[in-house]
C-alpha cells in the first residue's frame, strides 16, 4: 500500500517507524516547517523529519495545504491512504479526497471525547480511568470523522502526561497497521452525538496549583502537567521568602490535618507533606527556580520548606 505520512512531534515518531519497518511504502512524509527553539532560537527540525531523514523518505513542508501547489503536489504521490498523526494543521476537503482511501488519523482518546489538542492532559486532569486510541476517516471537523477502530487504554493513579502518551503512541502505531490490514472489512462507525467533550490546548496559566483545592484534583494536575508546563507554585522556606517551585511528582495522603492550604505539615525523614483544601499531599519531585529537578530528599537537605502558595 502507498502511504502519505503526515505528522509533526514525537508522538507521530512510533507510527512512521512502525510503518515504515512493516515495509509500507511511505512515498511522502508530510510535517510542519523548522521553527526557531531554544534560548538561541535556531532553527531546528522537528522529530518527524529527524526520522524521515534518518531513513532517507522524502520529506515535504508546506506552510499549509491550501495552496494549488501543494494540492497537486499531493496529488502526484498518486498514494493508497495518507496516514495523520498530530500534524498540526487542518487539512482543506481537497487534501482529504485525494489519497485513494482517504486520510485516516489516530487520536489520542475514545471519541467523541476529547476531541481537539490536549486529549491526554484533559483525560488525566477531569479523572478518566481510561482512555484509548481511535483511528479515524477524517473529514472537515475537528476530530468529527466515522471511526473505524478504537483501542482503550487504563489511566494509571501513577499515569503522568508524559508516560500515557508512550502508551498511547504504542497502541496507536499498532492500531493503524491493523487498520491498513483490514481496510477492506472495517466498518466506519459515526460518533456518538451524546458525551462530545474539546481538549483545549494547554496554557502556562492553568499550571499555577490553588492549594484550597482538594489533594486529588492538584495531584492530577501535577500528572497532567508533566513534562509540560509542569505544576507550579510559590514557596517560602527558612533558606528564602519567595520563589517558583515546580513540582513534578507527588502523592496523596488521606489526612484529618488542621493546617491551611498550602502549609507544611511534616518535613521529618525526608518528607515533605503539604496541606490542602481536602487531605495533603507528599512531594516527591522538585524543582526550585535556576535550580535542577531533584528528589524531596536532597530538596530538604538544602531547604526547609514552610509554606506553598
Amino acid at each position: 500500500m502507498k502511504i502519505i505520512f503526515a505528522g509533526t512531534p514525537d508522538f507521530s515518531v512510533e507510527t512512521l517507524d512502525t510503518l515504515n519497518k512493516f515495509k509500507h511504502e511511505i512515498v511522502a512524509v508530510y510535517c510542519q516547517p523548522d521553527r526557531p527553539k531554544g534560548r538561541g532560537k535556531v532553527m531546528s527540525a522537528c522529530p518527524v523529519k529527524v526520522y524521515a531523514q534518518e531513513y532517507n523518505l522524502p520529506v515535504f513542508q508546506p506552510k499549509s495545504f491550501h495552496d494549488v501547489e501543494t494540492q497537486a503536489e499531493l496529488s502526484e504521490h498518486n498514494a493508497d491512504v495518507m496516514v495523520v498523526v498530530a500534524y498540526g494543521q487542518i487539512l482543506p476537503k481537497t487534501a482529504l479526497d485525494t489519497p485513494k482511501f482517504g486520510c485516516l488519523n489516530i487520536h489520542a482518546s475514545l471519541l467523541p471525547r476529547w476531541r481537539g489538542a490536549a486529549p491526554i492532559q484533559r483525560a488525566i486532569l477531569a479523572g478518566d480511568s481510561e482512555t484509548g486510541v481511535a483511528i479515524m476517516q477524517m473529514n472537515e471537523g475537528l476530530d468529527t470523522g466515522d471511526v473505524l477502530l478504537e483501542k482503550k487504554c487504563v489511566i494509571l493513579p501513577t499515569d503522568t502526561a508524559e508516560s500515557l502518551h508512550d502508551k498511547l503512541a504504542i497502541i496507536g502505531a499498532q492500531s493503524i497497521l491493523e487498520a491498513l490490514n483490514n481496510l477492506a472489512d472495517l466498518t466506519p462507525v459515526p460518533q456518538e452525538t451524546n458525551g462530545v467533550t474539546y481538549a483545549q490546548k494547554l496554557n502556562k496559566q492553568e499550571s499555577w496549583i490553588n492549594w484550597s483545592q482538594g489533594a486529588v484534583e492538584i495531584n492530577r494536575m501535577i500528572r497532567a502537567f508533566n513534562p509540560y508546563p509542569i505544576a507550579q507554585c510559590q514557596a517560602q522556606s527558612l533558606q528564602f521568602e519567595d520563589k517558583t517551585l515546580r513540582i513534578l511528582e507527588a502523592e496523596i495522603v488521606e489526612s484529618n490535618h488542621n493546617k491551611k492550604p498550602g502549609e507544611v505539615i511534616n518535613l521529618e525523614k525526608g518528607l515533605c507533606e503539604v496541606a490542602t483544601g481536602k487531605g495533603s499531599l507528599l512531594l516527591k519531585r522538585v524543582q526550585l527556580s535556576g535550580k535542577k529537578v531533584a528528589t524531596i530528599k536532597d530538596f530538604n537537605n538544602a531547604y526547609s520548606l514552610q509554606k506553598l502558595s
